[in-house]
């Protein structure tokens, strides 16, 4: 039986395109390039988005399609190849191009107030005149959207060089993404690791974040696969670890450190941040109470030979600030904002004295036997 060209084109028209229920030949997902090589066919596969969900099984349909409608004496697995109308994700490690430096702001354990931080830190510096972005990586927790003020935002696509590109949501100067724009406020997000770690390269490689003085990180707390995703998509320059003064969050703290400072990943610590360092009550500002003890995260610094690049007290405009998408650090002459507005000094100093004295951070790379 002779083999042409029609006979694979209406073969092909068998399979249907799981997202849509076309066929793939009226989709027009058939590359115009059928070759025939005696019983070996060829061809290639077009998919609007370079990673398509569905594009494996397209594959298999399209192989079995061939054999059944054709001839099933063809050779034809392995020679469907695919190729995306969508622009390739830049390699990496050149994700960010336009970024200087990027910050993980990480915890060893929740409830430190990590992202109350890493919020305010942000405001400060774009105060400052930075450019600034935030990633939410905090995958199971995302909360700063709500800090933010733009908790019902949603960040829309724009084609820039081929490629359908995230923007990224601005507020208070800040340019920011976070997985709770994409998934219900109300919904427990339950992904495995690999999910979460997919969303998360979208959201850097996928989005228009343009150029940046810095890109803090929002991490999750503890140690997870999440942080090694993180590492091992982009160029860190620099963690900075958040902490309250007691020792149980001190011990985890440590733990958090080590992660980044083991000879895997090898990530600088910019320096620790003590949060909740004293509780200061608004009628009475020049009171300290030392609810989870005192100068813990000071002395771990010390020890360790880290900067303490900020004390940040406990008051309650931290939380209503939070709650109503008006972070503290906007107030520069409250208690908190010139806290913050000094953690962010501290923050530029260190991550200069970082830049002048060690080489650039290189993505881990992750060696399987």
């Amino acid at each position: 039986m002779a083999i042409y060209p029609q006979l694979i084109i209406d073969a092909l028209k068998n399979v249907r395109y799981p997202g849509t229920g076309q066929d793939i030949v009226s989709a027009g997902m058939v590359a115009d390039d059928i070759r025939i090589e005696g019983m070996k066919v060829s061809f290639t596969l077009i998919t609007e988005k370079a990673h398509d969900p569905f594009i494996k099984s397209v594959v298999k349909m399209a192989e079995q399609a061939v054999l059944n409608y054709a001839d099933k004496e063809i050779e034809i697995k392995g020679n469907i190849s695919v190729k995306s109308k969508q622009a390739p994700r830049p390699a990496l490690p050149e994700l960010l191009p336009g970024v200087k430096n990027i910050i993980a702001i990480a915890s060893g354990k929740g409830g430190v107030g990590k992202s109350t931080v890493c919020t305010n830190l942000a405001v400060a510096l774009a105060q400052k005149g930075y450019k600034v972005g935030l990633l939410d990586a905090d995958i199971f927790g995302p909360s700063v959207p709500k800090m933010l003020g733009v908790e019902d935002a949603a960040p829309m696509l724009e084609k820039k060089e081929g490629r359908d590109m995230i923007i990224p949501i601005g507020n208070y100067g800040v340019k920011m993404l976070s997985i709770g724009f994409f998934v219900k406020k109300e919904d427990a997000v339950v992904w495995r690791g690999a999910m979460a770690g997919n969303a998360l390269k979208q959201l850097i490689g996928d989005a228009d974040w343009g150029d940046l003085d810095y890109f803090l990180i929002d991490f999750p707390p503890g140690t997870s696969d999440i942080h090694l995703t993180l590492v091992q998509t982009l160029p860190i320059t620099g963690a900075v670890i958040v902490s309250t003064p007691q020792e149980v969050a001190l011990a985890d703290a440590r733990k958090g450190i080590n992660m980044f400072t083991g000879d895997k990943v090898n990530v600088p610590i910019l320096g620790l941040v003590e949060n909740m360092a004293w509780f200061t009550p608004a009628e009475l500002p020049d009171n300290r109470y030392y609810i989870f003890g005192k100068e813990g995260c000071r002395k771990l610094a010390s020890e360790n030979g880290y900067a303490l690049l900020g004390e940040i007290p406990i008051v309650q405009s931290i939380r209503e600030g939070g709650d109503e998408g008006q972070p503290v650090a906007l107030n520069r002459d409250s208690i908190t904002g010139m806290a913050f507005s000094a953690l962010a000094d501290n923050l530029v100093a260190a991550v200069d004295k970082r830049n002048r004295e060690l080489p650039k951070t290189g993505i881990v790379e992750v060696t399987r036997k």
